[in-house]
């Protein structure tokens, strides 16, 4: 029997099949699934901010996009995935405010999801697919050994990536 394994905000889990794993409420946080398609085993990050440099206290590895996808890295190889057969599917990185403010202050979503692409590339990690911005908030249940996304907003029919 699988199990769901869910991951918490500003936090990371490995996953190995046939068991999925979810993380709710991504805002203005991202959620970044990485897959070894040959293993099936996976990973999930629920990241809050862009970049821990800018933040005094950073010990909270998985909060931050640049420190927490190397450390979800870390933990699907760990666990027997190959480092060069990963893969990525992204999603969150809302607008939740309704003004339009171009301060960096209020994108927070949009610097989530650029440090999360820009973390991947630098990593080599491929991104198939990603349900990112808008103005929702989602929840994501993913399974690792399928590769199936499904993404949750409320009001909207649940979809897969």
């Amino acid at each position: 029997m699988s199990e769901m394994i869910k991951v918490g905000m500003a936090d990371l889990k490995v996953c190995v099949s046939p068991d999925t794993i979810t993380t709710l409420g991504l805002g203005s946080c991202v959620g970044i699934a990485l897959r070894d398609p040959v293993t099936g085993i996976g990973g999930l990050a629920h990241i809050m901010l862009p970049d821990s440099k800018q933040i005094k206290d950073s010990s909270n590895i998985p909060k931050f996009a640049d420190t927490g996808i190397e450390e979800l890295v870390r933990c699907v190889v760990g666990a027997g995935a190959s480092r060069n057969r990963l893969v990525a599917k992204i999603a969150g990185g809302a607008q939740m405010f309704a003004f339009q403010n171009k301060s960096n202050l209020v994108r927070v979503g949009e610097r989530n999801v650029e440090a999360t692409k820009q973390k991947l590339k630098e990593l080599g990690i491929p991104i198939l697919a990603e349900d990112t911005g808008e103005n929702y908030g989602r929840t994501v249940v993913f399974s690792p050994e399928t590769g199936e996304f499904q993404i949750r907003a409320v009001g909207k029919e649940p979809y897969s990536i």
